[in-house]
């Protein structure tokens, strides 16, 4: 008969190999979604790119063989006037969370007050319910989603797994909106 210290180890070590299983498998969806991002980034860029190239210049010309795409340009706004969905910058010094989307500044405001209270990091469940959101995991999964765009772009970090605070240069520019 199998001891009791025996089958405890098997069970160990069997839930220990599950879960670096499943490691390697988040680590590589979030490469995946890393290069996604990125690539939607290229997309947004090329189509503002071509909102441009189609708007008519100074001039009123607007090429004549590029068929008109039925709705109008897009014009990008001025970089101190973030709108809904805009493609979050890197981070660097002198930039002010004006930069980003209402959402964005959300999260950098609650982390800001965070460190001001002097708490620990947020988890993306606190953020949600930070935010008066139900802490699902639609709602949850959406400020992972940011919270990890913001760490990818310098705004934010991630000292342990799932949980996120201000990076150094970025704590001190808040107030932006």
């Amino acid at each position: 008969m199998p001891s009791v210290a025996g089958l405890l180890g098997q069970r160990e070590f069997t839930a220990r190999r599950s879960v670096d299983e499943l490691r390697e498998e988040a680590d590589r969806i979030h490469a995946e979604l890393d290069v996604a991002e990125r690539e939607e980034n290229e997309w947004v860029i090329a189509c503002s790119r071509v909102g441009e190239v189609m708007a008519p210049d100074a001039a009123g010309v607007v090429s004549e063989d590029v068929p008109d795409p039925g709705e109008q340009p897009v014009r990008p706004e001025p970089a101190d006037a973030a709108k809904p969905k805009s493609v979050v910058p890197l981070w660097r010094a002198g930039l002010a969370w004006s930069v980003l989307s209402v959402d964005y500044q959300r999260i950098l405001q609650a982390l800001a007050d965070r460190n001001r209270l002097g708490q620990n990091p947020l988890t993306c469940q606190e953020m949600a319910v930070c935010f008066g959101l139900d802490p699902v995991p639609g709602k949850v999964e959406a400020a992972r989603s940011k919270a990890k765009r913001l760490v990818a772009r310098g705004w934010l970090v991630e000292p342990t797994p799932g949980r996120f605070s201000l990076a150094t240069g970025a704590a001190g520019l808040g107030g932006g909106s």
